[in-house]
């Protein structure tokens, strides 16, 4: 009795010291995660779970993100996450995304995991038009998306009509012009064809390069007001803070880089900003929402700390992945140079396959014909025999019948004929036995003749049989084509060796990769300096051609905004725009902000 009532103790205490939890829903851009929380979580304890799920190192640029009546928030690393303004009905539901970004896509994103992630969100953001986006970039931009997705072009595979299915351009750039789907899909395949040998991570990587350039990229746009009431937009992102027209979200009126800015604060709805330089006068603004001040003041600390970070050495673990990232990345090459060696050699193999397959086949047609001819040579050369035969005989009983004339003729001579007309008619049978034996005669000379010139024809027909059979045994001895095991050249002594035993590839360094990797991105900047001017004279060259074809009624305010900002600075880019627009003190940006 003790012991029974003693393990129900023991179960009751197990049963109690079992912490509760709840179901929290993760969502990516492209999967959904579900995790059991304790309730004492606070969300690093979650965000860190889901990182660790995810493989992802650089977590500073991400973040958790809910919704509260209709405005964005983020879950905050030292709160519980049941203590924030978020449903209770399981499962709680969060967005894992990229809170900040990068001022140099290629430079800053390490790892692929955090490159895929950026590239599913700012192509999400561009055919959401959340970023604006001009025609001809989108459609640049959907050919490294359909690189990334479906890899190198092959018109055998990639027939027409294959991206029927696809999402690749905003509704605004395919609703601007009078152009059918089968119109976009060439365009869009066109320069698909030219990224051929990009793997997914590099068709990714160039995406972002070129989409970083664009005037809305990374920016969160918040309503604000000055002293004087003026209705502003104000912009953050990782540059620093940008104000705006409410109209024109493209191209800001003001900016402040995060360098000049000493300190950040908020009182219930009005804004603070307390530049560097402590002779200029603070400058405040108001925001609609309290919460929406917290939100302002979480991306300008989290901004201007990857700011001032990105201006200091790296960190021992940005370091290390970074070292990891080019020696995976020099890895990749070696393999991918292996695979096209590999690749190169079996094109070859199959070229000479076909080239042999071609000349066996034509050898096969040729002693076909030779066959051919040969059975016609015997046929003739039968015939031939045949005919000269006849004529042979035919000859022998004409000269027998002429002997037999003469004959005839001797005996009438010989005979005494008493008559006259005995006589007469005597001499005439001799005249006509006479014509008659001469016939005969000349019959059997041009007999001979035929018989001749038949056993000729004869000769030469043998002689072409056996021409043709020579023919034939020469074509029927000659070497087939060689083994199709070619043995495959050996690898450059300067390349690293990849030896595969059972499961397990090693793979060898030597010092010369390095180098030569060194060489290789020193070669891939001249290409790329090269490539980007080729590649703004492509997009120039599409843009004319598709002018055309657009519909003036249908452009929106940012396209009208977009080509008159294409036509005062031509191709600035954005990071010149911001840095035209802090070339004033920031005394004057100041004094300017509170008279807009």
């Amino acid at each position: 009795m003790a012991g029974a009532i003693a393990s129900r103790m023991s179960f009751s205490s197990l049963k109690r010291k079992q912490p509760k939890t709840f179901t929290v829903r993760i969502v990516t851009m492209d999967a959904e995660m579900e995790f059991n929380c304790e309730m004492k979580w606070k969300g690093k304890d979650l965000f860190d779970l889901v990182c660790r799920t995810l493989g992802l190192r650089e977590t500073w640029f991400f973040g958790l993100q809910y919704t509260i009546k209709d405005t964005v928030a983020w879950l905050k690393m030292d709160k519980k996450v049941l203590d924030h303004d978020v449903s209770k009905e399981e499962p709680v539901t969060f967005h894992f995304l990229a809170k900040f970004y990068p001022e140099n896509a290629e430079e800053e994103l390490v790892q692929e995991i955090t490159q895929h992630l950026f590239f599913l969100q700012v192509k999400k953001q561009i055919l959401d038009e959340k970023i604006y986006c001009p025609p001809e970039a989108s459609v640049l931009l959907a050919s490294y998306a359909v690189q990334a997705k479906y890899g190198d072009y092959d018109p055998s595979v990639h027939k027409r009509g294959f991206l029927a299915q696809e999402e690749l351009l905003p509704k605004r750039v395919i609703n601007l012009y009078q152009m059918t789907p089968e119109m976009w899909e060439e365009r869009i395949t066109a320069w698909y064809a030219e990224h051929r040998g990009r793997a997914r991570d590099e068709a990714e990587m160039e995406y972002l390069k070129i989409a970083q350039d664009l005037e809305m990229y990374g920016v969160n746009y918040f309503a604000i007001r000055n002293k004087k009431g003026t209705e502003l937009l104000l912009g953050v992102d990782a540059l620093g803070l940008h104000i705006y027209d409410p109209e024109n979200r493209l191209t800001p009126k003001i900016s402040f880089p995060w360098n000049e800015i000493r300190n950040i604060s908020y009182s219930d709805k009005e804004f603070t900003i307390k530049p560097l330089d402590k002779k200029i006068d603070v400058f405040k603004f108001n925001s609609s929402k309290l919460r929406v001040n917290k939100l302002i003041l979480q991306l300008c600390i989290g901004n201007h700390d990857l700011f001032m970070r990105r201006r200091k050495a790296d960190s021992l673990e940005v370091q290390q992945m970074k070292a990891q990232a080019r020696e995976e990345k020099a890895r990749k090459q070696m393999e991918r140079q292996r695979l096209a060696r590999e690749k190169q050699m079996r094109e070859e193999a199959e070229r000479t396959r076909d080239e042999l397959e071609r000349r066996l086949l034509q050898m096969k047609e040729e002693a076909t014909m030779a066959n051919e001819a040969l059975m016609r040579s015997e046929e003739t050369a039968d015939l031939l025999a045949e005919k000269a035969q006849i004529t042979e005989e035919e000859a022998k009983l004409l000269a027998q019948k002429a002997a037999e004339a003469e004959q005839e003729m001797q005996r009438i001579k010989a005979t005494a004929i008493r008559t006259e007309e005995e006589k007469r008619l005597m001499e005439q049978k001799v005249l006509e036995a006479e014509v008659l034996a001469l016939k005969m005669a000349e019959e059997s000379e041009r007999r001979a003749k035929e018989a001749d010139q038949l056993k000729q024809d004869l000769q030469e027909a043998r002689e072409a049989e056996r021409r043709a059979k020579q023919k034939l045994l020469e074509i029927t001895t000659k070497p087939t084509y060689p083994p199709m095991n070619p043995i495959p050249a050996p690898l450059p002594p300067d390349i690293p060796s990849f030896n595969l035993i059972g499961d397990s590839l090693s793979f060898d360094f030597k010092d010369t990769d390095m180098k030569r990797l060194s060489m290789e991105i020193e070669k891939e900047k001249v290409e790329y300096m090269e490539k980007s001017k080729h590649l703004q004279e492509q997009l120039n060259e599409l843009k004319t051609e598709i002018e055309a074809l657009k519909l003036k009624e249908r452009e929106t305010a940012l396209d009208i905004l977009h080509n008159e900002n294409s036509d005062r600075s031509g191709t600035s880019s954005k990071h010149n725009t911001i840095k035209k627009l802090t070339l004033q003190s920031a005394k004057s940006r100041v004094a300017f902000f509170e008279e807009l």
